[in-house]
């Protein structure tokens, strides 16, 4: 069963605050790859907050690669924690390294020359 909470006073995003205790619940094996989590309106009423909050919570743990959308599937781990924080140091290296103007071939070669 996976327990989620949320603290309304906290000044962190609602949504963010919802997309951490799901990943805290699946690192704790509370939500195992290749199950399913209940709908976005379920968790959506049992923590209390809106749909699109939730809804935008796993869309940003689907981006990180913990989970998985499967129309008339619902919604699925398929990562753990791990390796969504690879995921997100990539994305922000990719992002930083647009900024300082290397286009993204250039830096794969970095990565590939990194010890």
């Amino acid at each position: 069963m996976l327990t989620v909470k949320v603290r309304k006073e906290d000044p962190t995003d609602l949504f963010e605050q919802v997309a951490a205790e799901i990943r805290r619940a699946i690192g704790a094996g509370e939500a195992r790859p290749g199950e399913r989590l209940p709908p976005a309106k379920d968790l959506a009423a049992i923590l209390g907050v809106n749909t699109n909050t939730v809804l935008r919570a796993l869309r940003l743990l689907r981006d990180e690669g913990l989970l998985e959308f499967r129309r008339g599937r619902g919604v699925s781990v398929v990562g753990v924690p791990e390796r969504s924080q690879v995921i997100s140091q990539a994305r922000d290296l990719v992002h930083y390294a647009r900024k300082q103007g290397f286009a993204i071939e250039e830096l794969i070669e970095i990565i590939k020359n990194v010890d």
